[in-house]
This record gives structure tokens, C-alpha cells and sequence, in this order.
């Protein structure tokens, strides 16, 4: 199996498995969002934002990848995309980050849902049907299964997609967002694993 198609597939494995849980109550996920404090062999040490300091159980095989940077011109129409944004007084949608997925994540985690970025978020992981100029950035007009949206993408918010990683750029002082569940003793057990690399920092 060829890199590319390994990293097509582990990518496509951590679009669903993020999306899916956040949409499963029965799961009952832990997305962990923080700094990590420590890393050694099987356990990651993270402060989290909300100020505590917790422990991920890692496996060999628990898959790791980074993000990178792109254009907010660079969408197009026909592309999948996850959302996250918050809801305004008057009920229009603004980003607060764009993933473009590749197109062997297409169609995972499909739907519009509610997020833990911040008050009044959502998610949605949608087709892009149309991209439309506007006075406050540009307006993504989305549909998925049962749905459709619209929303404004702020010249400011982070655009980004999947790149490489590995278990090495684990480091102290990167940042990190980690689907988990939660095991023994207050600790968690990592399922996917996105990290800061090449100072592109996961904004989800």
C-alpha cells in the first residue's frame, strides 16, 4: 500500500471517527483540546484549556496527523468541508474554522450538529455547492443528507486540511486535539490524535 493511499485512509478513519462521536450520545467522546505537558511511550500528558492536566493512553497504532494551511480561495464548489461556527442573533452561521477534507473523507460525519468550540456552536460537514462573495468574507453555501446552510467564512478564520504526522512530533509545547474516551482513574484512551506541526495549530 502506497503512503499516500495509508494517509488517504488514516485520514478518512479520523474524519469519521471525529464526526461520528460527536453525533453518537451513547459514545459519550472526550474532545480534548490543550497543550501537551509530556510525552513517553504509551502516555500523553495534556493541559487542557479548561485548566486541568489529564492523561491519554496511547497505542502504537493510534493514528497521528497534522494540518496545513490554505487559501480561503482555494474552496471550491464540489468540495467536503467541516464548519465549526457559531450562531449570530440573527441566525446566520460565521465559521470559525474551515477543514477541507480530502476525498476519501468524503461524506463522513455528513450533517449539521452541535460542537464544544464555544458557546452557540455547531459543525457542519458538508458539500460545498456554491461559493458566493461577500461584504464579510465569503459565504459558502452548503448541503448535506436532510439539509443545507449557508455559511460566512471571515477572511481571518483558519482554513485548513490534513497533512502527514507520527507519533515523534508528539512534543511538549505543541498543541493537540485529541478524540478520546474516558478510561480508569480520570484518565483517557486516545482514538485519533491531531497535532500542531510546522506551527499550524489544530483549530478545531
Amino acid at each position: 500500500m502506497s503512503i499516500r493511499m495509508k494517509l488517504g485512509l488514516g485520514i478518512a478513519a479520523l474524519a469519521f471517527t471525529t464526526a461520528a462521536l460527536a453525533q453518537t450520545p451513547a459514545a459519550k467522546p472526550t474532545r480534548i483540546r490543550g497543550d501537551i505537558v509530556a510525552s513517553s511511550g504509551d502516555t500523553l500528558t495534556v493541559h487542557r484549556k479548561s485548566g486541568d492536566t489529564v492523561k491519554i493512553a496511547l497505542k502504537a497504532d493510534t493514528p497521528v496527523t497534522a494540518l496545513k494551511n490554505i487559501k480561503l480561495q482555494d474552496i471550491k464548489p464540489g468540495e467536503f468541508v467541516g464548519t465549526a461556527a457559531t450562531t449570530g442573533t440573527d441566525g446566520k452561521l460565521t465559521a470559525t474554522e474551515v477543514l477541507v477534507f480530502p476525498e476519501a473523507a468524503r461524506g463522513t460525519g455528513e450533517g449539521h450538529y452541535d460542537w464544544d468550540l464555544g458557546p452557540q456552536s455547531s459543525m457542519t460537514n458538508a458539500n460545498v455547492d456554491q461559493v458566493v462573495q461577500g461584504t464579510s468574507g465569503r459565504d459558502l453555501k452548503l448541503s448535506y443528507k436532510g439539509g443545507s446552510n449557508s455559511v460566512t467564512v471571515p477572511e481571518n478564520v483558519p482554513v485548513v486540511t490534513f497533512a502527514p504526522a507520527t507519533h515523534d512530533d508528539l512534543k511538549a509545547g505543541k498543541k493537540v486535539f485529541v478524540v478520546a474516551t474516558p478510561a480508569s482513574g480520570g484518565t483517557f484512551a486516545a482514538q485519533r490524535i491531531v497535532v500542531e506541526k510546522d506551527g499550524v495549530v489544530p483549530p478545531m
